[in-house]
């Protein structure tokens, strides 16, 4: 069995940080989304890894490299443009051959991993299997309907009217049967071939189709509340562990991981929280469910229920809860007189300001 991992697509609504990165390396708890991923398939027995990549390719494959890392072999399969998950299937043809597969969306996070649900499409094998949980709007989302059996009738792509609130998670299981519909259908009025169009011709030509509702918790990690979420609930699992130097003026409090090379001066940290390597934070405060990558500096200020990404600076700042920090970013207060504010924004910012 093989996977198809998409990890192109150019991540707008993560923007302005996807403007200089990949959104599938953007990370939580100090560690890509995309890895999270490849773990969960080299925990489920997949050695054999297409990875589809965009515009970002040069820095996912950096980021990658041949796999190896992960207990996994990875091709890269160049996607000129992002036509659609039916469309990735479609150009991986040669790579996926007559084997079975996983399709796994790069930036999504599923956990627990998908171990047990690929145990069980290799023992029973339908021609297809997806996965599928509750959503409070499932508009901007695959639909799938079921019937009274729990069969799968129907599928829709982003609906205006959804028939169920049933949302389809970006895993699927499908075998060589899917190569023949992705061939047969038309481009959506997207432009895109919807893989939920795919999956429908599968039904509609009385395939084994089935599906299977998670419980647990997933993120499509499309955006920054969802990005803080699902931060949230990897730190949720920490275990506290202090390699890097904690003065004797500081106090760490609970699940706190303070990478080698990492220095806490005068500081108060509550876990759980992650503070990378190379990191300094001095007279400050880092609360719960906070990231700090390596190399950063964050002094005299307060910090919550944040990520911070590598390189970047935060000084004399009052209080930071719930945002989403980039690279090489640095944040300082205003000039107390004249009573004004100085920006320097890109794109596609988002500023909140109390006047």
């Amino acid at each position: 069995m093989k996977a198809l991992v998409l990890s192109g697509g150019s991540g707008t609504r993560l923007r302005p940080i996807t403007h200089t990165s990949a959104k599938q390396l953007v990370p939580v708890a100090n560690k890509p989304v995309l890895f999270y991923g490849l773990e969960s398939l080299a925990d489920a027995g997949i050695t054999e890894v297409g990875m589809i990549v965009g515009e970002t390719a040069a820095e996912i494959e950096e980021a990658v490299g041949d796999g190896s890392k992960f207990g996994l072999d990875v091709t890269y399969i160049p996607q000129e443009r992002p036509l659609g998950l039916a469309h990735a299937v479609l150009i991986a043809r040669d790579f996926l051959g007559d084997d079975d597969f996983v399709m796994y969306l790069g930036d999504n996070f599923v956990v627990g991993g998908i171990r047990t649900l690929v145990e069980e499409f290799r023992a029973t094998r339908p021609d297809a299997q997806i996965l599928l949980t509750r959503v409070p709007d499932p508009r901007a989302f695959g639909v799938a309907e079921l019937d009274a059996d729990g069969q799968v009738i129907g599928l829709e792509e982003k609906p205006e009217h959804p028939k169920s609130d049933l949302a389809l998670v970006g895993v699927y299981l499908f075998t060589p049967a899917i190569h023949q519909a992705v061939r047969a259908i038309r481009p959506s009025w997207r432009g895109e071939l919807e893989i939920t169009h795919a999956i429908q011709h599968l039904i509609d030509d009385r395939a084994d189709v089935r599906s299977t509702v998670i419980r647990g918790y997933w993120k499509d990690t499309g955006n920054v509340g969802d990005m803080l979420e699902v931060n949230r609930t990897v730190l949720e699992g920490v275990q506290r562990r202090l390699d890097g130097d904690v003065d004797e003026a500081s106090e760490t409090v609970g699940r706190v991981v303070i990478e080698e090379g990492a220095r806490i001066v005068g500081s108060r940290i509550v876990g759980p929280a992650v503070i990378g390597a190379g990191t300094v934070v001095t007279g400050s405060y880092v609360g719960p469910y906070t990231s700090i990558a390596e190399n950063c500096r964050i002094t005299d200020s307060e910090l919550e229920f944040s990520i911070v990404l590598r390189d970047s600076s935060i000084a004399g700042v009052g209080r930071i809860e719930s945002s989403l920090i980039g690279r090489h970013v640095e944040v300082t207060p205003a000039p107390g007189v004249p009573s004004a504010h100085r920006l320097v924004l890109g794109d596609h910012s988002k500023v909140q300001i109390r006047s």
